[in-house]
């Protein structure tokens, strides 16, 4: 029986089991997702021994990621670009490879959710300079963006972020961020702000084109106060849950041989588990 897990610290709030074990019993595989609480200093020992403890892959989470792409001994370019790794499996011969689907996963339902997001080459804003706004922008830049702006309440790391991919990637100041709005195609949360629990994202949209599209990578709730105003506006909006469920499916097929679908069953089920959280 295959076994995979989601390893973090703390783990306890990862969807990735109700995602996979849904996927498990979808398709009839005799196989197994569990949740494993790593602690960062036991992460290279815990790798080492993945084979021993029967496990043919993992996914990881906060705050491993980037000590988990270090600790492979071969990664995709997705990994290498973004500096972090997500999706871990164990080949025949017992390498240890890293992935990040991430970029996949928000590339992939935008496209699906709003095809026309690069409509006129117009200017793409970002929120955050984190992971995930590492991950987000990786994949604008190989999705053709044109011109990506990064607002971030650390002016430092947005320039930081710019920098590693190009002419086409700039940093704005927070207080710009409003004005920034101005003429873009595509806004993106790439931001805790108006998560559960974290602070609300202070933004005005009036400067917003009609058109633009919104997304958020907050999933808990389903609709941010973002995507509401957004909504209220008249703007596409793109919820945050789609990039959770397709950034799942390369690591599923890694570890038990069947590339899974994400369907509107999925969707329902895990939203219904997040209104349980």
């Amino acid at each position: 029986m295959k076994r995979a897990c989601v390893i973090g610290w703390p783990v306890e709030h990862s969807r990735s089991p109700v995602i996979h074990r849904y996927w498990l019993k979808l398709y009839g595989l005799e196989g197994a997702y569990e949740k494993e609480a790593v602690r960062p200093e036991e992460l290279q020992g815990f790798l080492r021994s993945l084979g021993d403890r029967s496990y043919v892959g993992a996914n990881v989470t906060l705050p491993l990621k980037e000590a988990a792409l270090a600790s492979a001994e071969s990664a995709d370019q997705a990994a290498e670009a973004i500096g972090a790794a997500n999706t871990l499996w164990l080949d025949a011969a017992g390498t240890l490879h890293a992935s990040n689907t991430d970029a996949y996963g928000f590339m992939t339902h935008l496209t699906q959710e709003a095809p026309d997001w690069n409509k006129g080459e117009r200017p793409v804003v970002v929120l955050g300079a984190g992971g995930a706004a590492r991950a987000i922008v990786y994949a604008l830049v190989e999705g053709g963006a044109s011109k990506i702006m990064i607002v971030n309440r650390t002016g430092e790391r947005a320039q930081a972020l710019a920098k590693s991919f190009g002419a086409r990637v700039v940093a704005f100041a927070w207080e710009d961020r409003n004005a920034a709005l101005s003429g873009c195609g595509l806004l993106v949360n790439a931001t805790s702000l108006g998560m559960t629990g974290k602070p609300a994202l202070d933004l005005d949209l009036a400067a917003l084109p009609a058109d633009a599209i919104v997304a958020d990578i907050v999933y808990s709730p389903l609709a941010t106060p973002l995507l509401a105003a957004a909504r209220a506006k008249g703007n596409p909006t793109v919820d945050g849950l789609g990039m959770l469920l397709h950034q799942a499916v390369p690591g599923f097929a890694r570890w038990f041989g069947i590339r899974p679908e994400v369907t509107p069953e999925l969707r329902a089920h895990v939203a219904a588990s997040l209104a349980e959280q």
